[in-house]
């Protein structure tokens, strides 16, 4: 058997879509603003754990940019706490695949890629053993419509921003879910951990 077949039977990534949310279900307000998602330690610490288990994160171009403007040196900031030190030096290290018609390069163990998401998403599911993580709703409205997440981490914080950009898309039909783990953080702060069925 060569190694594609033998990957295509072993080799198969668990795609996850995480993010602080709002109880009314917006991943931002209006003006783009996620001041009132900031988290508690205990909760930084769960994001950056979860960051350590990611063999692969796909992001856009907006994202990416605002990540990339601050994470590459944030453990370098004199106040730097030990949770941004920590995030800072995994992020940094993590391989990333960032999508873009517009950037012409990007850096910190990131690649380029400018076809369509799904079926790069599609390709690199196949090709990767462990978790793959979709950050960013707009990079990650086509890849949930298409079905490819298999988990969902949905962190609610205990504020209602009456708009804004949200955590699902439109959807061509129910996403039927189980859940797997309910934790409550300080501050009144939830997640809900849910996988997609299959069957």
């Amino acid at each position: 058997m060569n190694s594609t077949a033998w990957c295509s039977l072993k080799c198969m990534g668990r795609l996850i879509y995480g993010f602080n949310v709002s109880v009314d279900g917006y991943i931002a307000d209006a003006q783009g603003n996620i001041d009132w998602s900031n988290p508690s330690e205990e909760l930084h610490q769960y994001w950056n754990d979860f960051e350590r288990q990611t063999a692969l994160s796909f992001y856009g171009r907006r994202l990416y940019e605002l990540m990339a403007g601050y994470w590459p040196t944030a453990d370098q900031a004199p106040d730097a706490g030990p949770f941004v030190v920590d995030y800072a030096r995994t992020w940094r290290d993590m391989p990333k695949v960032v999508f873009s018609r517009t950037l012409e390069s990007v850096y910190w163990n990131s690649r380029l890629e400018r076809r369509d998401p799904v079926e790069v998403v599609t390709e690199l599911k196949a090709e990767t053993d462990g978790n793959l993580e979709v950050a960013g709703a707009t990079l990650a409205a086509p890849i949930v419509q298409a079905g490819l997440v298999d988990e969902y981490r949905i962190v609610i914080a205990p504020t209602a921003v009456g708009g804004g950009t949200p955590f699902f898309p439109p959807l061509p039909s129910w996403i039927s879910m189980r859940l797997l783990e309910n934790r409550t953080f300080p501050c009144g702060t939830v997640l809900l951990r849910y996988e997609a069925k299959r069957d």
